[in-house]
């Protein structure tokens, strides 16, 4: 009865966990469509209503638009300079040309309207060009970095970047301009201008491979980052942007003002989430620049910055404060019987027990090699041992092998030292002793040798 009741529940926790899987799919893909069916009604209601926007609007639409595809162009070269991201050199390059594209395209416009009413039912040449240069640029920049190796040299990078972006300009606007003639829209038509199509399917492909990625990285336990979250996003805002103007009958209408907003957010939306991540990786950098590699625990460089602002608060306060120098005992015996990927292990293991045994306010800290330090803040010296000790028992308690100890010197400010050196030389002569000349060391070593 008991085993049944065990393969019951598994099979009924197996039920349950493939439940919201379905349930999150039907759920997503209600949402799509419900979203479909809001965004159509509202093109349709759009189009068949007066509601239209002036040439001025437009311009200044435009402007905003241009002046954020520089300041992301900027954003992004700072970005390859520090990251060598060639997606991000190509955009940088494709978003200062699409916006140079589609500011001169506005003043033929409008030299265009000037001739007549007419004009505003013909296809802006500019907007096209720009528009699907951008829309292949986003796949080019995905093949270069799927495809083409890393140059590694900044030098190298930015000519294949400046080639790939002249090449795809090249191409798309020799596409455009053999055209014989601009082609008119047909208002009598549900999709008054179907040429719209075209870098509406290219920003959906790119779309979906965007989508693709993000998911790459989450079945390999990655968290995808924020630029790549901004890239499916602006995809798909475009793609937007051109089904909405693929139902415009006339420059300014409803749909092709709707269009050009959802293109102006998409360039807010891609210049925002490139300074997230840049913010992000800059967090990361700071991180690493003063967090120990192996263990994760603060490194000799930021013991020092910690010590420095323990002994100004401690001399404001005139309280106490103490330190802790810990030394691994037996790590050339462990590392000559397990290896060295077990000594590291071992490490970490002290690292663990260092921080978990630690206040909010305490710093563990690895000094280096296999010795290991601890800011106390507020803590006297006999407080200080009675930390050393539960350190120790907790590491004697460890159920993994081999076993491990520790072997410990405290200093405590003021009555030891009044700067850091002397904190840690005071705590390093107190180990010394503890290491080399007390009965513990000899105890913890004779353990270690027992458990090999």
């Amino acid at each position: 009865m008991g085993s049944w009741a065990s393969i019951n529940g598994f099979f009924g926790s197996r039920r349950e966990a493939a439940l919201p899987q379905t349930l999150r799919s039907r759920l997503m893909l209600a949402s799509g469509l419900t979203l479909l069916t809001i965004f159509l009604a509202a093109i349709f209601y759009l189009r068949e209503t007066a509601m239209a926007a002036s040439p001025q609007a437009y311009l200044y639409l435009e402007v905003g638009g241009t002046l954020l595809c520089f300041c992301y162009a900027a954003n992004a070269l700072v970005r390859f300079r520090g990251t060598h991201d060639r997606t991000a050199l190509i955009f940088a390059f494709g978003f200062v040309l699409s916006g140079m594209i589609e500011t001169i395209g506005y003043f033929g416009l409008s030299d265009s309207l000037a001739a007549g009413a007419a004009a505003r039912s013909q296809l802006p040449l500019g907007w096209m060009v720009s528009r699907t240069l951008l829309a292949v640029l986003l796949l080019a920049a995905l093949a270069v970095e799927r495809f083409i190796p890393t140059a590694r040299k900044p030098s190298k990078e930015t000519a294949a970047g400046l080639l790939v972006v002249a090449v795809v300009a090249y191409l798309t606007s020799a596409a455009f301009l053999a055209a014989p003639a601009a082609p008119m829209a047909q208002p009598q038509n549900i999709l008054s201008r179907p040429w719209d199509l075209l870098p509406a399917a290219l920003f959906l492909i790119a779309a979906e491979c965007f989508r693709r990625r993000i998911k790459s990285e989450k079945d390999k336990k990655n968290s995808a980052s924020i630029f790549d979250y901004s890239l499916f996003l602006v995809a798909i805002m475009n793609v937007v942007c051109h089904v909405s103007a693929a139902f415009s009958r006339q420059l300014f209408d409803g749909p092709f003002f709707l269009a050009e907003l959802s293109k102006t957010l998409s360039y807010a939306v891609m210049l925002s989430g490139a300074l997230l991540d840049q913010a992000q990786l800059f967090e990361q950098v700071r991180t690493m620049a003063v967090s120990d590699s192996l263990t994760g625990l603060a490194n000799y460089r930021r013991l020092i910055s910690v010590l420095e602002a323990e002994l100004d608060r401690s001399r404001r306060t005139q309280r106490p404060f103490s330190v802790v120098l810990l030394d691994m005992d037996g790590l050339k015996t462990i590392n000559d019987h397990y290896g060295h990927l077990t000594g590291s292990r071992a490490l970490v293991r002290i690292a663990k027990v260092l921080r978990n045994h630690s206040r909010a306010i305490d710093t563990p800290a690895r000094y280096g090699g296999d010795e290991f330090a601890l800011v106390l803040p507020e803590a006297a010296k006999e407080i200080a041992s009675r930390v050393v000790a539960r350190i120790r028992e907790r590491l004697g308690e460890e159920g993994e092998a081999p076993m491990l100890s520790v072997s410990a010197g405290v200093a405590a400010f003021p009555e030891d030292g009044d700067t850091p050196e002397k904190l840690l030389g005071t705590a390093d002569r107190a180990l010394y002793v503890m290491k080399h000349g007390g009965r513990g060391s000899v105890q913890n070593l004779a353990r270690i040798a027992a458990c090999l």
